[in-house]
């Protein structure tokens, strides 16, 4: 190993150095959602050779059919950070409720809001996948947190981001410092630093991402954006249909990703929680925008645990350029 590179372990200690009052418990929490991807990612590379891929036979609480790889992932990060004692509580999409740490455990100070294995539908297609993770502080009297500790807005994360399982595996997140990406190298089993100061190019790349299958079922004013994208901006077409994948990718070359409400989803369908603020701050911190379309993304005060949102990420311009074209068109 040449003395150039260095490991998430080593970023994180020395980011901890920069701050005399940081007691550790955050890196130590960092390291645990660390390990979590590592044990997930191992999984859904060899998920063609296991017993591990297909339905599991039950439904999520969006009513969904629950993957197995799905319920593998909810208990791995789950499991990684119940018995730290760095945490109050926790959410998943996987999950009804909120999840309080058991009694039996030491309950900490932050809340961990989590979409365990996002774009699971593509797991049996080979499409790459992901993980999604939101940290807050407790804010609630309760030793073991309360759901008022899980529905705070984006701008009060104090970290998010997300793990992409793709020909690599990347772990990238943003602690409120800029937005630094590690690839994991699978020989040495370590995160190394191979993205630093993650920032979304300029100029950008002109190109949208947006399910058009869905277009007859938008707003005039969406409608109108997308047309106006592609015959008069010069935007080109990309979609993948992984989240994580689409911002990934617009993370690095600029763009604009939509997902829009809709006649059958009229308050959007991606989770306001696990999906959406997330990777709001994560682009934010990037220089990008997320927006729902309306008003920022990162101020909307979540009332329900698992409350939908329309989302417009990207490069700022193309943001602002929606938001503007949404109003004049009804939305």
């Amino acid at each position: 190993m040449n003395s150039h590179v260095v490991t998430i372990s080593r970023f994180l200690i020395d980011e901890e150095r920069r701050h005399p009052e940081a007691t550790g418990n955050f890196t130590s929490l960092l390291h645990d959602i660390a390990l979590a991807a590592k044990l997930i990612g191992r999984e859904v590379n060899k998920a063609g050779l296991v017993d591990i891929l297909g339905a599991a036979g039950d439904e999520n609480v969006h009513g969904e059919t629950v993957q197995k790889l799905d319920q593998f992932a909810n208990d791995v990060i789950y499991r990684a950070l119940d018995h730290t004692g760095l945490v109050a509580c926790m959410a998943s999409e996987e999950n009804a409720g909120f999840i309080p740490i058991p009694d039996k455990f030491p309950a900490g100070d932050y809340v961990v809001i989590f979409d365990p294995l996002d774009g699971s539908s593509n797991i049996d297609v080979n499409v790459s996948i992901g993980t999604i993770f939101s940290i807050h502080r407790k804010i609630s009297d309760g030793e073991r947190g309360a759901l008022e500790d899980c529905l705070q807005p984006g701008s009060r994360q104090v970290a998010a981001g997300y793990v992409l399982y793709g020909s690599s595996t990347m772990l990238v997140f943003t602690s409120g410092a800029g937005v630094h990406g590690f690839t994991l190298d699978p020989s040495i089993g370590e995160f190394l630093l191979s993205h630093p100061n993650m920032r979304m190019p300029e100029p950008p790349a002109k190109v949208y991402s947006v399910n058009e299958a869905y277009y007859r079922r938008w707003t005039t004013g969406q409608q109108r954006l997308v047309s106006h994208l592609k015959n008069e901006g010069g935007f080109g077409s990309r979609y993948i249909g992984s989240f994580v994948a689409d911002i990934h990718r617009i993370l690095l070359q600029g763009g604009l990703f939509m997902y829009p409400s809709d006649d059958k989803n009229p308050s959007g369908k991606l989770r306001l929680l696990y999906e959406a603020a997330p990777l709001a701050m994560v682009v934010e911190q990037a220089g990008g925008r997320a927006s729902t379309g309306s008003m920022d993304l990162l101020d909307v005060e979540p009332v329900e645990l698992h409350q939908r949102t329309p989302i417009y990420m990207g490069s700022r311009a193309f943001v602002d350029l929606a938001e503007a074209m949404l109003a004049e068109g009804g939305g």
